[in-house]
């Protein structure tokens, strides 16, 4: 069988290992998130641990998101991370705009 995936609006941020990155990363995952680390050789990305709803609320199964990747608020509001190239063929930017108000923008 073949299934196409419904259109819903997703929240995501890009994993940025930096100051604000991070900062920016504990925000959008609160609790989720555990550790941040980056080992010291050269050619190293920084990884992050998000905590899954796969064990259900007690966040213990974790996922490893890599620097760079998109981290996704699913729709239960559980987290996980897509690597950019399947991020971008898969989502696209969505205006955070009310039609409505473009709308009457226009009529004003």
């Amino acid at each position: 069988m073949k299934y196409r995936k419904k259109p819903v609006v997703i929240e995501a941020i890009q994993f940025e290992y930096t100051a604000d990155g991070i900062v920016a990363l504990r925000e959008f995952c609160g609790s989720a998130l555990g550790k941040i680390e980056k080992h010291r050789h050269p050619t190293a990305k920084a990884e992050a641990e998000l905590g899954t709803l796969e064990d259900g609320i007690h966040l213990t199964v974790k996922h490893i998101a890599t620097e760079g990747d998109f981290i996704i608020r699913g729709v239960q509001g559980e987290y996980y991370a897509c690597k950019p190239d399947i991020f971008w063929q898969t989502y696209e930017a969505v205006l955070d705009i009310d039609p409505i108000d473009l709308i009457r923008k226009d009529i004003l």
